[in-house]
């Protein structure tokens, strides 16, 4: 008996012959990811108890066999899935998937690491409640604390971290525990915070098996609105001025250029188009929600009065007011829109508000030249710095040159980090997709700290980020 063969044995004996997966058809659904990238892992398991994943990492470790954590492989950097090394386990967590345990009065939820976010605001929602975190895909719990997730409310509500109260999980030793950092307190100074530790660490660090959600109060009243620019430098004044006008009313603050627009429309035609055919050079797709002691209308009415200036002086060209669902339709169409419309060529970015607009007619210019093949159809949270400054090869352009590309990405991210102080990884996280740019753009300083860190809390190998 091979070595290899006695591991997946115990693991068979542990988890069940059912829930431990080697077949390429019962393979396939677990190695891609939401990039659609591929792997080819020498077996999935499936446990279905923090005590069974502690086994698993325990098994693994004394064979010298690579694992992978993975949630509901909704992630864009390949940091949950095998990658092409054939002794490599993915550790499934869809099992970890108990119903979520609600305390409304605390604001709380008890959640397992495999529950999706969809099932986790069903439960909340009995409750008046939701969890915060708004997205197009619907990631697991677990995935969502590894990638410390942003979203849509960023603005208002903030990412997983600022909204995570307590984990459990298991350490990636040679003898594994399960921990727990943090509790369901609101307020909790007694100790340092090592929660925080796990929280972005693409699942390197330890395996998340439980959390303590923070919850907050549905919203009874949202009004969107969509609006047209004259200019897209006017977003940065306009969200400024609407910051003071409504405070934390503004829940949303979103931009969308216009051929991004152009191609969500044209490839969802059922979409309704807010400006009736009229495409402008920018748009922003703005959020205001309440509580019960506001209206509908009156939150339609104090907006329409904000805007009115702006409209009287044509910086906003057209508007339109939506209390349902339809213009945030088409903000979540927008990338489904761009894959319809050419090989997508994609950098997830962070920049200082005031710097969002500049940077795009400044890289604009630059793209123009060395890669004239390439369209910039970009959208993102302007509201919180957030630019997915996404290009398209279209078919026209002829065959797809990868090397013209990431010479645009490689410009991209360079000018973002090194020219304006940001970030080339807004919200997705650390994974394979992006280590080459976490190895060239994070100072040699930062890394050596986190590869200490890392080997100390994580002496045991998991994961597919190595931040040293």
């Amino acid at each position: 008996m091979t070595e290899t063969t006695a591991l997946l044995d115990a693991l068979a004996e542990l988890v069940g012959d059912a829930n431990l997966l080697t077949e390429p058809g019962d393979l396939a659904s677990y190695a891609s990811d939401g990039r659609g990238t591929t792997s080819a892992p020498l077996a999935v398991v499936r446990p279905s108890s923090a005590e069974q994943v502690a086994a698993i990492v325990r098994l693994t470790a004394a064979a010298q066999v690579g694992l992978v954590p993975q949630g509901a492989r909704t992630g864009l950097v390949a940091a949950g899935i095998a990658g092409m090394a054939r002794d490599t386990i993915v550790l499934t967590l869809e099992r970890l998937a108990r119903a979520p345990v609600i305390d409304p009065v605390n604001r709380t939820a008890e959640v397992d690491a495999g529950v999706p976010l969809s099932a986790v605001n069903a439960a909340a929602a009995e409750h008046g409640l939701f969890f915060p975190i708004d997205l197009g895909a619907d990631p697991s719990v677990g995935g969502m604390i590894a990638a410390n997730t942003g979203g849509a409310r960023f603005l208002r509500y903030g990412d997983v971290r600022r909204n995570l109260l307590g984990v459990e999980l298991v350490t990636a030793e040679a003898d594994p525990r399960v921990l727990r950092f943090g509790a369901a307190l609101w307020k909790n100074n007694s100790a340092l915070d090592l929660k925080q530790l796990f929280v972005g660490s693409s699942g390197s660090l330890g395996v998340v098996t439980r959390a303590t959600l923070a919850l907050a109060p549905r919203p009874a009243v949202t009004v969107s609105a969509m609006l047209a620019l004259e200019q897209a430098e006017t977003a940065t004044d306009l969200l400024a001025a609407l910051e003071r006008d409504f405070g934390t009313l503004l829940t949303a603050f979103e931009g969308i250029s216009g051929p991004a627009l152009d191609a969500a429309l044209r490839h969802v035609p059922r979409l309704r188009d807010p400006f009736g055919g009229v495409r402008p050079d920018y748009a922003v797709l703005i959020e205001l929600s309440a509580g019960a002691a506001f209206d509908a209308e009156m939150l339609e009415e104090r907006l329409g009065a904000a805007l009115m200036p702006w409209l009287d002086s044509g910086a906003i060209r057209d508007a339109a007011i939506d209390r349902g669902g339809d213009l945030w339709a088409i903000r979540h169409a927008v990338p489904e829109g761009l894959r319809a419309a050419g090989k997508v060529v994609a950098c997830d970015i962070a920049l200082r508000r005031g710097d969002v607009m500049r940077f795009r007619r400044d890289l604009a210019e630059r793209l123009a030249t060395i890669a004239p093949q390439l369209r910039l159809l970009d959208f993102g949270h302007i509201g919180d710095g957030g630019l997915h400054f996404n290009m398209v090869w279209p078919p026209e352009a002829g065959p797809f040159d990868a090397e013209i590309a990431e010479t645009a990405r490689s410009t991209v991210f360079v000018a973002a980090v090194e020219q304006y102080d940001g970030s080339f990884s807004a919200e997705h996280g650390i994974g394979p997709g992006n280590a080459a740019w976490y190895r060239r753009l994070i100072p040699a300083e930062t890394r050596a700290l986190s590869g200490a860190v890392q080997r100390l809390v994580a002496p045991v190998r998991i994961g597919r980020v190595d931040f040293g």
